[in-house]
């Protein structure tokens, strides 16, 4: 079996998800979008496909020369090649690149076996509880504006079944932020409606100085939460080690800083963080993903997900001890997050009343895509192939 093509094809949707200036996503009005279905092909008819910002250039001039005429099993021969292809080519070839070649391929594998992939990856539960994940936070009246309007939006994912909820709070651009204080007041109004019992977590703004987030975790502290995240810049590593010294807090990191699972390595062996992040989208897909989570299971420490979507759930479902939920969301009191996006037939993350989300049993990663859907909005299609 060897790859013969890689196909990109792009299409329009429409989006009722907004960024500001700093690039949050914010409910906001109708507007058209783009995305990209990558599907890698094989001379015996199988393929896999994944979502994600892929272009086309990139495709050609980089990921076909190495995946064409290779063998679509060797996957981590093939991520590694792409990796070292980064140093050079970084601004073509980010880690969500490396994410959707490393997801389509675990897709293919899953669907010539017959398998769903977490139990390629060997298998240790179906289901998992999720943490309701808010958006940041806004100046809409009725949304994400005051930290009563938190409290009454946790209470109501209380209602749908989360067990736990994570606040995203204010960020710049919107006036006023950031503040310390009215993050801190928002975790309170979130720990007062929920009760002492839920757990909860924080995602501040990014770039708080050491005082500050000194500050907030101290708050924490008070306010019984589960774990805080990324609150000064994670290149600054020793900050982080700064602050896991001077809190009980639990601090979970990192989360966007580059280096997949090297980084992650280093902070554990520094103590910048108690319990490891990690996401597809951050180290490049599942192969890297399923390496810091081993790395965390042998230091006894929780690997938290980042992120939802079918790569970090299959993952999740994988993992017999660290990973204690699944992100749910980004979440919003205007968005109807349960409603499948419109190029699938069904969600990728069904979360039953009881606040468990469900790994579909399907082959591969388990999407069920609408293929006439991406058909009819289609922007451009390109195949590139090697005919072996």
């Amino acid at each position: 079996m060897k790859i013969v093509a890689v196909n990109v094809e792009k299409f329009h949707y429409r989006s009722k998800i907004v960024r500001d200036s700093e690039g949050h996503g914010h409910p906001g009005p109708e507007q058209d979008a783009v995305q990209s279905l990558l599907t890698i092909k094989t001379d015996d008819g199988a393929s896999g496909s994944y979502f994600g910002a892929i272009e086309t250039g990139t495709v050609e001039h980089i990921v076909a020369p190495v995946l064409v005429g290779e063998d679509p099993f060797y996957r981590e021969r093939i991520w590694h090649a792409l990796k070292e292809r980064q140093r050079l080519n970084l601004s073509a070839l980010p880690d969500r690149v490396l994410t959707a070649v490393d997801l389509a391929l675990w897709d293919l594998a899953g669907r010539v076996l017959g398998q769903p992939v977490h139990r390629l990856l060997g298998a240790a539960r179906d289901k998992v509880p999720a943490y309701a994940s808010t958006m940041v936070g806004d100046d809409l009246q009725g949304g994400l504006d005051t930290p009563e309007a938190y409290a009454r939006f946790a209470l109501a994912c209380k209602e749908r079944g989360y067990p736990a909820f994570k606040l995203h709070t204010w960020q710049p651009p919107l006036p006023g932020a950031p503040s310390v204080k009215r993050d801190l007041a928002a975790c309170a109004a979130v720990r007062e409606a929920l009760g002492p019992d839920v757990p909860l977590m924080l995602d501040p703004f990014h770039y708080y100085s050491r005082l500050e987030a000194l500050e907030l975790a101290r708050g924490l502290e008070g306010l019984h939460f589960l774990w805080m995240e990324e609150p000064m810049d994670e290149h600054s590593m020793s900050s982080f080690v700064w602050l896991c010294e001077q809190t009980s807090l639990p601090i979970c990191g990192p989360e966007t800083a580059e280096g997949k699972m090297y980084t992650r390595a280093e902070w554990i062996k520094a103590g910048a963080c108690d319990m490891v992040r990690g996401g597809v989208g951050d180290v490049g897909g599942i192969t890297p993903l399923v390496k810091v989570a081993h790395l965390a299971e042998a230091f006894g420490m929780h690997m938290e997900v980042h992120g939802g979507g079918v790569g970090n759930l299959h993952v999740l479902c994988a993992m017999a001890t660290p990973g204690l939920y699944y992100e749910r969301g980004l979440l919003h009191p205007f968005v109807d997050y349960d409603a499948p996006l419109p190029w699938l037939n069904e969600s990728v993350d069904p979360m039953d009343d009881e606040g468990y989300v469900h790994v579909s049993p399907k082959p591969g990663l388990g999407m069920d895509i609408n293929f006439d859907y991406i058909s009819d909005n289609r922007v451009g299609n390109r195949e590139l192939s090697l005919r072996v």
